[in-house]
């Protein structure tokens, strides 16, 4: 029998606006108009003050552990622009210029950091708690978008997760089912470079993450994950082959983190000085600033406003979360069941659980008889 080529396939890299500020008119016109872009840049300026706000307050013991989002806002950011009201959101920990975009009071995200239950109750905006487990999100999302597909509300899910994520079984576990069963997701992996101290070239040996959805069936591309409007083309794209075909896209957004792993990570130890230095000039903020100036879109003047509007903002998101209403003992109980069986209220209520007291006959094992008790 001959040899045959029996599949072929590529898969694109995208870029609009790179690291020089340089513009691909061609690819990028009316990606976003010049008002969005200008917003979108002053949220971005919000969320970097938020986090070194953050850092300090756990320096200071004054929360615990943080993922910095500096240098990684772009791809959350414009997958929430692009999303509907009525589509999902599904996130793991570093992407709050999505989450804020969205509608999430950025209160929840710190009170989430101090340990306060409180900040994963979420209302009315289509965003799930921030998954500390690798790469369980995309199972939810999955799952959100099967549900979506069955209920036929047009709604689809976008997940978020690292290139580490994608060596968990969690990974080809929802890969295989929103392929296999034609589900609206859209999988978005953060490739920074890390999976927390671990190089994605030890990872994956294959020349892009992106390939590791081929296998399962789905159009993949790749992109750089620094540039807004890049990222918007490419979740654009892909959020209309979920909604009209009910196919699952996976998009690689090449990008980087700026700061360590967490505030418990010292990135110093197994991560090059050059390294840093070549990324840091590839910052989502310094080449879209450069973008706006260019088109007289942005001044000096108009960065020093911003800059004291942001200091405000999050000064009274910190006071917001800071000084909130104590919980109390109760929340055990009404956050956890619905309805509450007269067993549980008395639970509540005392704060004891006295079935035994009331019913000394529920006690199964008794002592034999003569024994010393």
């Amino acid at each position: 029998m001959p040899v045959k080529t029996i599949f072929e396939t590529k898969i694109e890299h995208v870029s609009i606006l790179d690291e020089h500020g340089s513009f691909d008119a061609d690819l990028g016109a009316g990606l976003i108009p010049d008002e969005d872009v200008v917003a979108m840049y002053k949220h971005m300026m919000v969320c970097r003050h938020l986090d070194e706000i953050a850092f300090k307050l756990q320096r200071s013991g004054r929360m615990g552990t943080y993922p910095e989002n500096r240098g990684q806002e772009v791809p959350p950011l414009a997958a929430a622009y692009v999303l509907q009201e009525k589509d999902w959101m599904v996130t793991c920990y570093r992407e709050n210029a999505g989450l804020f975009w969205r509608g999430l009071p950025m209160e929840k995200i710190l009170l989430h950091w101090m340990g306060d239950e409180r900040g994963n109750h979420i209302d009315n905006c289509n965003v799930t708690p921030p998954a500390i487990a690798i790469g369980s999100q995309m199972l939810h999302a999955t799952g959100l978008a099967w549900s979506s597909k069955y209920k036929k509300d047009g709604a689809i899910a976008c997940t978020f997760f690292g290139d580490g994520a994608t060596s968990e079984g969690d990974f080809h576990e929802a890969a295989n089912f929103a392929a296999n069963l034609d589900l609206p997701v859209v999988f978005v992996c953060q490739n920074n470079g890390w999976a927390i101290s671990t190089p994605t070239k030890l990872e994956c040996s294959a020349p892009t993450v992106a390939q590791r959805g081929i296998a399962y069936g789905m159009d993949c591309v790749q992109v750089d994950g620094n540039d807004i409007f890049a990222m918007v083309k490419v979740v654009r794209d892909a959020v209309k082959n979920a909604r009209d075909n009910n196919r699952p896209t996976f998009i690689e957004a090449l990008t980087y983190r700026l700061g360590d792993h967490t505030t418990a990570d010292d990135a110093r130890r197994y991560r090059d000085a050059d390294e840093l230095a070549m990324w840091e000039k590839r910052d989502p903020m310094i080449r879209l600033r450069k973008y706006l100036e260019d088109k007289d879109l942005w001044s000096s003047a108009q960065e020093e406003e911003q800059l004291a509007e942001a200091s405000k903002i999050v000064t009274t998101v910190v006071k917001n979360a800071e000084e909130i209403e104590a919980p109390t003992s109760n929340d055990f109980f009404d956050c956890m069941y619905t309805d509450l069986s007269p067993q549980l209220q008395l639970q509540r209520d005392t704060m004891r659980t006295s079935s035994l007291g009331q019913d000394p006959s529920q006690v199964t094992i008794q002592p034999k008889e003569g024994a010393v008790q």
